[in-house]
């Protein structure tokens, strides 16, 4: 296990908010382009959630809308072990942890929960590694931590990255850790939504011809035409396999969409969560089991892309900024989707 780090600092500064004052600005001009209510229409939060992680000013309102509904002190956090990360550290077919004692926040450090070392002492050792460098370097988790600390300043959380593994490589890592955290909660007498939730940290497809490191990932081409076309077929993906009941030929089915048969360390259709979705879903299946709770069914909060001009938020006044461009040669989706 690596040497215990206290503080996991923010890596990107400029699209995400630091601090406690572009978080207020954030919220506030999220709400006056948009009213936000709850997406539930009760008390009880969400069990899962599977947000983006995006430039605050392109995903806008997609992200408050579903994380102020994640009313649990504890999240168990899957993220994206993003491609030239994962195959610079040469990482995969494992779940990793880090070792931190908190991660920085906007309102103030966010405690690790002591739940980590509870879960990973159930696992086997051949599923999972700590490596704090991988999650010292990847974004896909801390975007999502402030919208929920926002909502909730006592939040503890998990970090749990996935990296590069085929599907039946998923059904071996995600079985035994829905047990560990299965044991780990009944013995702390916990409420799955109450006390904890999941979180599954995803954009949806990276679209377009430029900036993509000499890839070409537009099959519809780049006009608008194609653009409509390529939205159409992520709504396709969505509907069938994301939405309403978790089952585990759905999840399946949407690794079949995003990952080729060939190789499944290369996309078919450029989600760059491709492994955090289906394990995050898998996890969650067979927690449902392990608990002998109701099963878990999706809700589509809402779907942009970050060339939907309508719905970006002002933040170059506020020390903000952009990561990456927007345009039809440039462009990415994103998909917010609560499960009760």
């Amino acid at each position: 296990m690596n040497e215990m780090k206290k503080n996991r600092p923010m890596v990107d500064v400029k699209g995400f908010a630091t601090k406690k004052d572009q978080m207020e600005k954030i919220i506030q001009r999220i709400s006056e382009k948009e009213a936000i209510e709850s997406s539930l229409g009760t008390k009880a939060g969400w069990r899962v959630a599977i947000a983006p992680h995006d430039d605050y000013t392109y995903v806008g309102e997609l992200y408050s809308r579903l994380l102020r509904d994640i009313t649990a002190h504890t999240i168990i956090l899957f993220g994206v072990a993003h491609t030239s990360n994962a195959k610079k550290l040469n990482v995969s077919n494992q779940l990793i942890f880090d070792s931190y004692e908190s991660w920085q926040a906007p309102y103030g450090d966010v405690k690790v929960s002591s739940i980590r070392e509870d879960i990973m002492k159930e696992l086997p050792e051949t599923i999972y590694q700590v490596h704090d460098e991988m999650q010292g370097i990847e974004h896909s988790v801390e975007a999502i931590i402030p919208f929920i600390q926002y909502y909730n300043k006592n939040i503890e959380i998990v970090s749990i990255l996935l990296p590069f593994m085929p599907y039946k490589r998923m059904e071996e890592v995600t079985q035994p850790l829905a047990e560990a955290i299965a044991k780990v909660i009944k013995q702390k007498n916990w409420e799955w939504g109450k006390d904890y939730a999941l979180v599954i940290s995803t954009d949806a497809v990276h679209y377009g011809d430029e900036n993509w490191g000499g890839s070409n990932y537009a099959p519809y081409g780049v006009d608008q035409a194609g653009y409509n076309q390529a939205v159409e077929y992520e709504t396709k993906i969505i509907d069938e396999c994301l939405k309403d009941e978790i089952r585990p030929e759905k999840i399946e089915s949407f690794t079949k969409y995003v990952v080729q048969d060939e190789d499944y360390r290369e996309y078919r259709w450029t989600w760059c969560g491709r492994y955090s979705v289906p394990c995050g879903l898998l996890t969650s299946y067979y927690l449902q089991k392990c608990l002998d709770v109701k099963p878990l069914s999706g809700k589509v909060i809402g779907y942009g892309t970050s060339i939907d001009a309508r719905k970006h938020i002002e933040v170059e006044d506020i020390g903000m900024g952009t990561t990456a461009p927007a345009n039809l040669n440039h462009w990415v989706g994103y998909v917010s989707i609560g499960y009760q």
